[in-house]
């Protein structure tokens, strides 16, 4: 038999609406000030040019980019390859600060921690570090807020403040990386891995649409591959980046020689609710979004992750699980992984997570239709730390 559905409702908060009374959508930042430039939004030529323009020779950019990159330090009192006169004032130019740390939040046992930062404007963003057994992962922003407006996320609730530049997103990474370094990560290590650890994985899910910033997350995405001392020498395929569904930026991530992986957020299979769960699918539908999605894995062979929380009375019934088999199903086998979450609360929702009997129904449906499918693991919910609850509040 199947459940009931509500209506998309939020108390104590009223979706912002465009002139035409349809849920507004921001791609377009507010204009502020520009953060400064920093050696992670340059490529090493960049880097190599800045240098020089300081006076200082060209050769230097290499051993400030392995401080940062290799060591994740911007202290000029660790760079003692640098000469002394003068370091101060050199890493102050190239290695402004990007991020200050406003609050930091751990669970009980420590192997989740969540990040409260201040930009260089006073944005504040948040990040979360996670460790798993045998991995590192961190869940990194791309902008302050989001415009997109998705009416069960606390992020969306908030709005657009601004993009974040490449450094600012890369400071996440090398801020974590020393968080780790530092032994302040609670957890078991990995079952006989020895040496340093750091960030292993990362995961585009923090606050911001990462597509709706494309430039600069491309940008850094090329940073974090980039070998070492150069980048922070990561695996494309350990990065997943995550859309709502932005289709033709979709297209173009598929064309960027980067193969990461690729998670499409859908919360619904049939354009009449998707629409009002996701206020962008009023520009690309579901299924322009999917053959999209499709497309990158034919361009890449990298196999794609359909994200879909799932909200009790809302999207959870057996004919939407069996409509989203049948349509990935349409588009051919072995492309896709569709990665069920339970619906993380945010303040002021009536939404409330689907059962375990109804979350089990849900995906025993996929796998019957043959669809791969994990119920994901998530973490920092005592935190405010999980998907869909980051607010960036001090």
């Amino acid at each position: 038999m199947e459940i009931k559905q509500v209506k998309p409702r939020t108390e104590g908060w009223t979706q912002k609406l465009d002139e035409k009374g349809k849920p507004l959508l921001q791609f377009a930042e507010v204009k502020r000030g520009k953060p400064p430039l920093h050696l992670a939004d340059l490529t090493l030529a960049e880097r190599t040019e800045r240098i020089k323009e300081l006076g200082i020779p060209g050769f230097r950019a290499k051993q400030l980019s392995t401080h940062y990159f290799t060591h994740y330090t911007a202290n000029p009192e660790h760079m003692t390859d640098l000469p002394k006169e003068g370091r101060e004032e050199l890493v102050a130019q190239v290695l402004p600060p990007m991020l200050v740390e406003v609050k930091r939040l751990q669970t009980d046992n420590g192997d989740t921690i969540k990040f409260l930062w201040r930009l260089f404007d006073g944005a504040l963003v948040e990040s979360v570090l996670m460790r798993y057994p045998g991995r590192i992962t961190l869940c990194v922003s791309s902008q302050a807020g989001c415009g997109m407006n998705c009416p069960f996320c606390a992020t969306g609730q908030a709005g657009l403040t601004r993009n974040m530049s490449s450094a600012e997103i890369i400071d996440q990474i090398v801020q974590a990386n020393r968080v780790i370094a530092d032994g302040e990560l609670g957890g078991k290590r990995k079952a006989g891995s020895e040496g340093p650890e750091r960030v292993s994985n990362i995961v585009f899910m923090g606050m911001g649409e990462p597509l709706a910033n494309y430039a600069k997350v491309v940008s850094a995405l090329r940073t974090m591959v980039e070998p070492q001392p150069n980048g922070l020498g990561m695996s494309a395929r350990n990065i997943t980046v995550s859309t709502v569904g932005l289709v033709p930026a979709i297209k173009k991530l598929t064309e960027e020689g980067i193969p990461v992986t690729f998670a499409l957020s859908l919360h619904a299979p049939d354009d009449h609710l998707r629409d009002e769960l996701i206020p962008v699918n009023s520009k690309w539908k579901v299924d322009e979004a999917l053959d999209a999605a499709k497309a990158y894995f034919d361009k890449t062979g990298r196999r794609v992750s359909i994200e879909y929380a799932l909200i009790k009375d809302m999207n959870d019934h057996g004919w939407r699980a069996e409509l989203l088999a049948k349509k990935l199903n349409d588009r051919g086998k072995g492309w896709v992984h569709v990665n069920p979450i339970p619906l993380n609360p945010t303040p002021g929702s009536v939404w409330t997570a689907s059962t375990r009997e109804i979350t089990d129904i849900f995906i025993d449906r996929l796998e019957a239709a043959g669809i791969p499918t994990t119920l994901r693991d998530t973490r920092g919910k005592e935190i405010d730390g999980a998907c869909g609850q980051l607010a960036a509040a001090d």
